[in-house]
């Protein structure tokens, strides 16, 4: 009986998460009708005009590059903000007095919201894909330096202890005790960076490049075809949900979480 109702409920979350976005849709169609009494172009923003013009656009694919080039944006924030993150959360939560010197200007920077930085990104690194990665790798850096510091401040000290008993090196602690310790923080700090990333994202990519979902928003917006910006909105959505369930299933994987 048991085994049975826990075969059922991968089911019942499907068709719950399927109602709540039913629901969400039938709000929007209503939203839309209630506004085209005083909004002209309300129409246009309608479920069935965006869905339609979002099935017109991938079958005249003129969202492949736009999609591809955002994606690898986040990646390349991504992999910055992990290349910087990780080995400072790990200095950082091994270290009481590192931590005590940085923890004010880390929260301080922390605070200042990314896309205050956007005219000085322009101008140290001009226009492009370079002030860009900047500030998507400045936002999604502090989740991944907290959640690894908090992992190593968690860390069990007997696995320290038995390693140094036997007596193994630093690297060996390193790749064999600690990382693999804290691999669920590291993972948390990642789908926490991934999903702040995505939200910056947009409004990065309307600064001075010609590529990008952000960008394809400015132009339907100067091409005043608002059923076609609905419909990149509703796909930036669902590859937002996509990159974040991703991250998810990784976490569970890696870090063994049911």
């Amino acid at each position: 009986m048991t085994r049975t109702l826990r075969l059922l409920q991968p089911g019942k979350r499907t068709a719950l998460s399927l109602t709540g976005l039913a629901a969400l849709v039938l709000i929007w169609g209503l939203g839309t009708r209630v506004l085209e009494n005083s909004v002209a172009l309300a129409g246009l923003l309608s479920p069935y005009e965006t869905f339609q013009s979002l099935y017109a656009l991938i079958l005249e694919n003129q969202l492949t590059g736009h999609t591809l080039t955002s994606l690898k944006r986040v990646l390349v924030g991504l992999g910055v903000a992990l290349l910087i993150g990780v080995p400072v959360g790990l200095a950082v939560g091994s270290s009481r007095a590192l931590e005590n010197s940085t923890s004010s200007a880390f929260q301080f920077l922390r605070m200042i919201s990314p896309l205050s930085w956007m005219p000085i990104a322009v101008m140290v690194f001009g226009i492009g894909d370079a002030p860009i990665y900047f500030l998507l790798s400045f936002a999604a850096v502090w989740p991944v330096i907290l959640n690894t510091a908090a992992g190593v401040k968690q860390l069990n000290p007997q696995w320290l202890l038995l390693a140094k008993s036997l007596s193994a090196t630093r690297a060996e602690v390193l790749l064999r005790v600690v990382i693999p310790g804290i691999l669920g923080h590291i993972l948390t700090g990642a789908r926490l960076a991934i999903g702040i990333i995505w939200i910056v994202l947009v409004p990065c990519e309307m600064l001075g490049v010609s590529s990008g979902l952000g960008y394809f928003i400015l132009d339907t917006r100067d091409r005043l075809a608002y059923s076609e910006l609905m419909a990149v909105i509703v796909l930036i959505g669902a590859l937002g949900f996509m990159l974040d369930t991703i991250a998810q299933k990784l976490y569970q994987r890696w870090a063994h979480q049911p």
